[in-house]
């Protein structure tokens, strides 16, 4: 029996079918790739960057903020100006440029007399993105004796430049931005106030001696920050008398000389330990705020950890039997961490987690020396600190033998090839399903052990989706799998027993290739048919190894850099940024890993098992019902529906992406 594809009008897939987005129309078609949707804080952020920016370059004194009743927002500062003149290669006013333009902007540039060397924007899509956002933004520029307006709608220009010299009164320089949200792209126009509110006073206490103001027209009232003692006087603020040490201020930044990283990259922090738990935690890179912290906020972890860890050693305060693990040391501090990244990589448009992998040795790296000379110097605090994180790993060791207890003793023996881990706490426990022999050995040697164990599979996974459960343990690895996990093989309806699970985290870790997404798609499928409360418990996760290594030659302040990239896109996307840098072609090398075995332990572990800096993704059942996704594996996996599965692919094949 033929069967016929239908071809319904409108399915067609042509040379016509491919638009081409210019100018902002690419925001305004997908604004939730640029910014948070919920609210329009964002867009107004980008423009307190940017005056943020120019106190940071010691161009300006103060900002202005002031929440109008039409629900407008202005933004002011006191900096040098937006530039109004004609770029020498677009011939077009620089003014217009920045806010009608993706990447466009000052802060490409990253030379040593850059104004921007250490600006939060990269990508040069922030007042863009604003502008293309809002129904109305107007611009005004005091600037070289003269003023300058500009105003756009709907992200267009609606009226043009003008100029006029500067009459008494009028600031010597300074930019002002006032912002109308356009509703059609947000849940609401309205600016959480109580969130532009901490924003404003976090950009203070990052800028010392910065006047920042935040004005409601509604009702006049004007709230005002300036803090002369930076950190340190924000913190002592939150804290109150809790602390069971003074607060610690340090900073440290990479000099000229520095082989290592480039002139100006480091941090400032400080730290302050409570009986109660943490107080405050923010952190910042280049005075953008990350909420979701990410690899800089990992050093400050780190460098705290082997401080401690090296006071504590070294006057012999650990009893025995005692091990203390990051957590217990950081897990009750407050802290503000600052850091400054040349060129940092952050998750996403807005900018709330930091990924750059060299973050973390960088901020560890300045951390360290510091705390540690000051634990030695004022041992009475160092031993109020110790004494504080040894009741912590007291605690959390009397709590994992409580687990244990209940887990009882009638443990299945394990599977001879599996490397387990030394903790039983499933909070922290990762048990990694690696492709291979060879990469299973550079997983072991590249894990933590304390943590993270690793079971090698050989070969192809069995297709289980057809498999009956009886049969299940015919198979070598799939028996292994469910043995090292701790949890019976079960149907989705079926009451299960996670009592006995072992690790809190399962993850498939398979090569960057057509290959391992087959071995990733036949675990996926035997975690969905047969260990369904496991994918519905958040237990499951899929590993993303690098597909590409680029290694960057050395060029002038930027040290040399080893870029791992998981795709074509993403490869692609690097060696872009880096021509925007102004590298030289010929200056880097680009590498493709065949498969987990090439790489070696400690790129293994700095790039996929390292929590600090890997991407690991949580598998879920995500928006479709569990009967249609049960139906879409039944047509993907089963063994009579070839057929139905050649048809699928013909319609929806060029529906994938690269990047899922």
């Amino acid at each position: 029996m033929s069967r016929t594809r239908p071809s319904p009008e409108g399915r067609d897939y042509s040379e016509a079918s491919i638009r081409v987005l210019k100018g902002l129309e690419p925001v305004r078609q997908r604004p939730g790739m640029y910014t948070r949707t919920d609210s329009p804080l964002h867009i107004v952020q980008e423009v307190i960057d940017n005056s943020s920016d120019e106190v940071l370059a010691g161009s300006a004194t103060r900002i202005d903020v002031t929440m109008h009743k039409d629900g407008a927002v202005t933004v002011e500062d006191d900096g040098r100006g937006i530039p109004v003149g004609l770029h020498p290669e677009e011939g077009q006013p620089v003014i217009e440029l920045v806010f009608t333009r993706l990447h466009a902007g000052g802060k490409f540039e990253k030379g040593s007399a850059s104004a921007y060397l250490f600006s939060g924007g990269l990508h040069g899509v922030g007042v863009s993105v604003t502008n293309a956002l809002s129904s109305r933004l107007d611009v005004t520029v005091w600037r070289d004796g003269r003023v300058h307006t500009i105003g756009f709608a709907d992200g267009d220009v609606r009226t043009p430049l003008a100029s006029r010299a500067a009459r008494a009164g009028d600031p010597a320089s300074g930019t002002r931005v006032t912002v109308w949200p356009n509703r059609k792209y947000f849940d609401t126009v309205q600016v959480p106030s109580d969130e532009l509110e901490r924003l404003l006073r976090s950009k203070a206490m990052l800028l010392p001696g910065a006047g920042v103001s935040l004005t409601f027209e509604r009702d006049g009232r004007r709230l005002e920050w300036r803090y002369e003692g930076g950190l340190s006087q924000y913190l002592e603020q939150s804290l109150g008398s809790d602390a069971v040490a003074p607060v610690f201020e340090s900073e440290g930044y990479a000099s000229e000389d520095d082989p290592t990283w480039a002139a100006g990259e480091g941090a400032r922090w400080v730290l302050a330990w409570t009986e109660e738990g943490a107080a405050t935690r923010e952190s910042f890179v280049n005075l953008i705020p990350t909420p979701a912290g990410g690899t800089h906020e990992a050093g400050l972890r780190e460098g705290v950890f082997n401080a401690v860890r090296a006071f504590a050693e070294a006057h012999g305060l650990m009893p025995k039997g005692v091990k203390l693990l990051p957590d217990d040391v950081f897990g009750r501090a407050s802290f503000l961490l600052s850091a400054k990244v040349l060129d940092p990589q952050f998750q996403g448009q807005i900018k709330e987690r930091l990924n750059s992998r060299d973050a973390v040795r960088l901020i560890a790296s300045f951390v360290r020396p510091p705390l540690e000379f000051w634990l030695n110097h004022n041992p009475q605090h160092g031993r109020s600190i110790v004494d504080l994180a040894i009741r912590q790993a007291q605690a959390r060791a009397r709590e994992a033998q409580k687990v244990q207890k209940r887990k009882g003793s009638a443990v299945a023996v394990l599977p001879g090839k599996l490397t387990d881990c030394e903790s039983t706490d499933l909070s922290r426990n990762e048990l990694f399903l690696v492709e291979g022999d060879s990469a299973g050995g550079s997983a072991k040697m590249g894990r933590d052990k304390e943590f993270q164990a690793i079971l090698p599979l050989r070969g192809k996974v069995l297709n289980t989706w057809e498999v009956e459960r009886d049969r299940l343990f015919a198979n070598a690895e799939v028996h292994d799998i469910a043995i090292a996990i701790g949890v019976d093989p079960h149907a989705a309806e079926e009451p299960v027993d996670l009592s006995g699970l072992r690790y809190g985290k399962i993850c498939i870790l398979a090569d960057a290739d057509v290959d391992g997404a087959h071995i990733q798609v036949l675990l996926l499928t035997l975690f969905f048919r047969h260990f369904r409360r496991l994918v519905e418990s958040g237990h499951v996760y899929v590993a993303r190894p690098p597909l590409f290594r680029v290694d960057v030659a050395a060029q002038g302040r930027r040290p040399a850099r080893r870029l791992y990239c998981l795709d074509d896109a993403e490869r692609d996307a690097t060696l872009a940024k880096l021509r925007d840098e102004g590298v030289r072609e010929a200056s880097w090398e680009i590498g493709r890993f065949k498969g987990l075995g090439e790489m070696s332990a400690e790129q293994l572990w700095e790039t996929t098992m390292n929590p600090d800096t890997r991407r690991l993704m949580p598998v879920g059942l995500g928006a479709l019902a569990a009967p249609d996704t049960a139906k879409a594996f039944t047509m993907l996996m089963g063994r009579n529906e070839a057929p139905q599965r050649r048809a699928w692919l013909e319609e929806h094949g060029h529906e994938v992406e690269a990047d899922v």
